[in-house]
């Protein structure tokens, strides 16, 4: 069965349009799935059990009035699915503002302050009747996923520094450190991937996706999850009045005392920080995506910071922490910050993409007005970085002139950027499919910008999910 057989199956209008969206870091496929009266989010998973996880989390929580996407249709072997469709606002962009200043709106605190009370709710009353044998991989925070992710740290990130370490005394910490992580035993939900990008914001309300990850733990680890997030920064005074809104609302259900809450929250938030910087190394070093080395100079600052406390529960692996932030290529990561430029090719159909940096973006370049090589069939399969489609629009020569103008304002901007020390410039362009004229566009900007400047480039031409660093 496809997509568009199961949307035919489950709605009396058949399926007219179908657009591919972006899966970031997930191996699933997600599509915006249209007709005349409606639109939802089909969802191709690469593992039935985990898609099962998700139908049957998402059908419990939407039975006890928690804001979940609910879940319309599915196929029988539980490889497709359709979800309602919340919209193209995450959480992350909406404080975009605030995480790019370090200085937060009233209404950019507001909806963070609505996140963390339904965080407790989902956590609370989300755990209530739950049945986590339901969960996958795993139905509880146990000792083994702990072991899982403090490895997944050693050898995706930490071996990649190549930094001395006794491997017998680490591996006693770390089971010092699960051991201490085990304490709390409580009857809740852990999401485990409680992060700004897994939270939409619809009808001004958020709303939590991506939790088919989730199963029965301690509270600590969402709050550090959300709170301590590498590219968020939110300074320790945002931290302290989201905390007391979330436990403010987390009373209602149990007793709670502050100073132990406080005390455990450190562990956990050690312990998420080692676990996305095992996620990055694995992503970045490993799958050369270059979102995910993008945000490791940012948890490395709050490694750091939560490095000032002392503690002797496992003091080598606090040394050996401590000796990794001080390693020269963090060092100079935190000093330099040369400008990156970010250059994408994108489909109009699908909207222009979001600048993550937090300036807002900066050039948009529309190709559309160019002779379209689309519209031959010999064309239809091939890219802008084909051999025949460059031969045509080089010959046509129209996107020739169109690059010379826009190499003339952009250069402009880069060099002034350099000069003045800036960090990011974006530069989109798109077209009607993202296939032809925008990645030819993109592919030889990216390619001007740093035979010119020498700085590095990371382009992305979105919709054919191609990533690619110029350095």
């Amino acid at each position: 069965m496809s997509l568009t057989e199961l949307f035919n199956s489950t709605f009396s209008e058949p399926l007219t349009e179908q657009i591919a969206l972006s899966a970031s870091g997930s191996n699933r496929r997600y599509y915006r799935l249209r007709n005349n009266e409606i639109s939802v989010i089909g969802v191709e998973g690469s593992s039935a059990d985990e898609n099962k996880a998700f139908i049957y989390m998402s059908k419990h929580f939407d039975n006890k009035g928690l804001r979940v996407p609910k879940v319309l249709a599915q196929s029988d072997d539980y490889m497709l699915y359709l979800q309602e469709d919340l919209g193209d606002t995450m959480l992350f962009d909406y404080i975009a503002e605030g995480r790019s200043t370090g200085s937060f709106s009233e209404w950019e605190k507001s909806m963070l302050r609505k996140t963390m009370r339904c965080l407790a709710q989902i956590q609370v009353i989300g755990g209530q009747d739950f049945d986590y044998s339901q969960c996958y991989p795993q139905p509880e925070f146990n000792e083994r996923s702990i072991l899982w992710d403090l490895n997944y740290f050693k050898y995706c990130f930490l071996k990649a520094t190549e930094l001395e370490f006794q491997e017998n005394r680490l591996e006693d910490d770390f089971h010092a450190f699960a051991r201490i992580l085990l304490k709390p035993q409580m009857n809740t939900f852990m999401y485990r991937d409680f992060q700004s990008r897994n939270v939409m914001i619809h009808n001004n309300q958020p709303y939590f996706i991506d939790f088919q990850g989730g199963r029965k733990g301690p509270i600590y680890y969402d709050v550090a999850s959300f709170l301590w997030q590498a590219r968020a920064r939110y300074s320790d005074e945002i931290r302290q009045e989201l905390i007391e809104e979330y436990l403010s609302e987390l009373r209602k259900f149990m007793t709670i005392d502050r100073a132990e809450f406080n005390a455990m929250l450190k562990h956990f938030v050690l312990f998420r920080t080692l676990q996305v910087l095992g996620a990055y190394g694995f992503r970045g070093y490993y799958e050369k995506k270059p979102h995910f080395l993008q945000s490791i100079p940012f948890a490395i600052d709050n490694l750091r910071i939560l490095l000032q406390d002392n503690s002797s529960d496992y003091p080598y692996l606090v040394d050996v922490l401590r000796r990794m932030t001080e390693l020269k290529q963090f060092n100079e990561i935190e000093m330099r910050k040369p400008l990156v430029v970010k250059v994408y090719s994108f489909s109009y159909k699908k909207g222009i993409p979001t600048d993550d940096s937090g300036n807002g973006g900066g050039f948009v370049f529309d190709c559309r007005a160019i002779n379209n090589p689309g519209k031959y069939d010999r064309y239809t399969k091939l890219t802008g970085l084909d051999d025949p489609v460059i031969e045509f629009l080089e010959t046509d020569g129209e996107i020739l002139t169109f690059l010379e103008h826009a190499n003339a304002l952009v250069d402009a901007s880069v060099s002034r950027y350099i000069k003045r020390g800036f960090q990011n410039l974006m530069i989109s362009f798109g077209c009607t499919g993202g296939q032809h004229r925008s990645v030819y566009a993109a592919q030889k900007m990216a390619e001007h910008i740093h035979t010119k400047y020498g700085v590095e480039v990371r382009l992305i031409h979105r919709e054919q999910n191609i990533e690619k660093v110029l350095k």
